[in-house]
């Protein structure tokens, strides 16, 4: 068995996008409200009863937040094009310098158009 433990935080952020399909409206500037979560996992700690303790959880998510939130997503570094699959693969690359060994799932979606991304590990 393992536990797992999730934090949601959101991010409103514009971008454009080079596609094949809806190619006028997705190469102009153009923004969504995306919901994150990310979810580690495994045994709590004997000391602490917790996976990981959630204030440092919150707080590694903010700084990351700030890096994301109203911001022109083109220009992020390390980024790439702003697809779903990239912001998943930003986020789980900054947790992962902190939770390597628990860190399950980051999930992005964007729940006024019904989109969603999960990469796991």
């Amino acid at each position: 068995m393992k536990y797992e433990l999730s934090q949601t935080f959101y991010f409103e952020a514009a971008h454009t996008l080079r596609r094949n399909v809806d190619v006028e409206p997705s190469l102009r500037i153009h923004g969504h409200t995306y919901i994150a979560q990310i979810t580690l996992a495994g045994q709590p700690e004997a000391g602490s009863g917790m996976v990981v303790d959630l204030g440092h959880l919150r707080r590694a998510i903010e700084t990351l937040r700030r890096e994301l939130d109203h911001r022109f997503l083109d220009e992020v570094a390390g980024l790439g094009p702003a697809t779903l699959e990239n912001l998943c693969g930003y986020i789980w690359r900054a947790m992962e310098l902190l939770y390597a060994a628990k860190l399950d799932c980051v999930e992005v979606r964007r729940e006024a158009s019904g989109d969603a991304c999960r990469l796991r590990r």
